[in-house]
Formats: structure tokens, C-alpha cells, sequence
């Protein structure tokens, strides 16, 4: 089987599958996390090398106070979580977004989390907290500017690799896989430079309830897909 070298997720569906059970919204967020801990470990023992989430992005502060609350304390608890399971499972931790809209404590967890892990060799794992494509995009334009305001760099000569090196996932490859769970068919703003090659997986499966097999599914739809970046096959 032809594993993705980096897949993408977009967790969907958390506060549905905690609904249809009868539990708060919360329920479905932290069994969420949970599932994010095991597809981690099922993604690489497949050979997946990159694996990148949609935690948490720039439009989901306009959610009820009582569930922001509730999963930025869930952040803080997974903050220690993933410190011991990327210590046990040799993973490569990053977070993408604008950190500097996050707790103050928030973000001395994941600088403790990415200077700890930043030497494994296992699963590059990125998690997206308060991160927004569009915002990616403008903050990324923002220091190409800067760097031309003071000459370091040619307007007329910026390269797709000066912006791709000017956003949050700089030495990442671009996703070749995006999985997007509960049968939602749209990117919400999602890696929009990145994705613009990528193959796109819909699960009708909510996130807490996607398994191993339900990665297998995925990984094997993208078998069947014939990448041409945009060129035509020879026949």
C-alpha cells in the first residue's frame, strides 16, 4: 500500500457523536483528544511520517464561553499528556497558529513541549491551536514585507518557497492526504496554501468514533487516486 508521507485531519464532529449519546458538548472533545492520541500512534506504525490536526481555530472563540473554557482546559491537560506520549513514542511535536492569542501559561506549555520533543525522530506531529489559514497567510505576508522594507528581500523576485517558508509550517511538506471526519465537505479555512495539491478524504465517521481501520480506509481511497499536480497523464 502507497502510505501518504503527511496526512491532515480536520477532528469533526465531536459535539454531534456527545449529543447523540445523551453527554454534554465537552464529552465529545475529550474523547476527541483521546482519539488523537491513538490515530498518532496507529499513523506511524503504518509509515506515515507527517501528521498535522485542526485543534482549535481562530474562528472557534465565537463558541459559547462555557465551551471555550472547557477545551482550553482540556489543552492544558493534553499539553501534559502528549509531553509523556511523545516521550514514549519518540514524536516530534509542533503547534501552528497564533500563539500569542493563547494563555500565557498555554504557551509555556507548548514551548516545554516543542524544545522536549524537538530532537525525535518518530511521528512529526503538528497540532493547529488558534490557527486560521487566512491569518496563517497574513502574518506570513507581514514578515515578507518586513523583510523587504528593510532590503533583505526583492519584491519582484518572492518565490512560492519565500511564502511557503514564511508561514507557520516552514520545512513541512505539503499535506498528500487531507481526512476531514462527519461527512463535512468544506476546508474552514484550513491549510489553504498548503493543501492546493492535496487529495481530500470524507468520513462520514465522527472523530471520537475513527479508528485505525477507519485510517486504513483512508490511506487506501488515496491509492486509487492518480496525482498529476496539474498535468496530463501519458496515455
Amino acid at each position: 500500500m502507497n502510505v501518504p508521507n503527511h496526512v491532515a485531519i480536520i477532528l469533526d464532529g465531536n459535539g454531534r457523536w456527545a449529543k447523540a449519546k445523551g453527554m454534554p458538548r465537552n464529552y465529545g472533545h475529550v474523547q476527541g483528544a483521546k482519539t488523537v492520541e491513538v490515530i498518532c500512534e496507529e499513523a506511524y506504525r503504518m509509515g506515515i511520517q507527517y501528521l498535522t490536526v485542526y485543534a482549535f481555530s481562530t474562528e472557534n472563540w465565537k463558541r459559547p464561553a462555557d465551551e471555550v473554557d472547557a477545551l482550553m482546559k482540556l489543552l492544558r491537560n493534553y499539553m501534559k499528556t502528549c509531553l509523556k506520549t511523545a516521550a514514549k513514542n519518540n514524536m516530534c511535536v509542533r503547534v501552528i497558529g497564533d500563539k500569542s492569542g493563547l494563555d500565557e501559561d498555554i504557551r509555556t506549555r507548548i514551548d516545554q513541549l516543542e524544545e522536549a520533543t524537538k530532537d525525535n525522530t518518530g511521528l512529526h506531529f503538528q497540532i493547529a491551536l488558534n490557527y486560521g489559514g487566512r491569518d496563517e497567510l497574513r502574518r506570513a505576508f507581514g514578515r515578507l514585507a518586513a523583510q523587504a522594507v528593510q532590503g533583505q528581500l526583492d519584491p519582484d523576485s518572492i518565490t512560492e518557497d519565500d511564502i511557503s517558508n514564511a508561514l507557520d509550517t516552514a520545512g513541512i511538506p505539503d499535506p498528500d492526504l487531507l481526512i476531514r471526519t462527519c461527512s463535512e465537505q468544506r476546508l474552514s479555512n484550513f491549510l489553504l496554501w498548503q493543501l492546493a495539491y492535496t487529495e481530500f478524504y470524507i468520513s462520514p465517521v465522527p472523530w471520537p468514533d475513527f479508528t485505525k481501520e477507519e485510517l486504513v480506509k483512508a490511506v487506501e481511497a488515496y491509492n486509487h487516486r492518480d496525482r498529476r499536480y496539474g498535468l496530463v497523464k501519458d496515455e
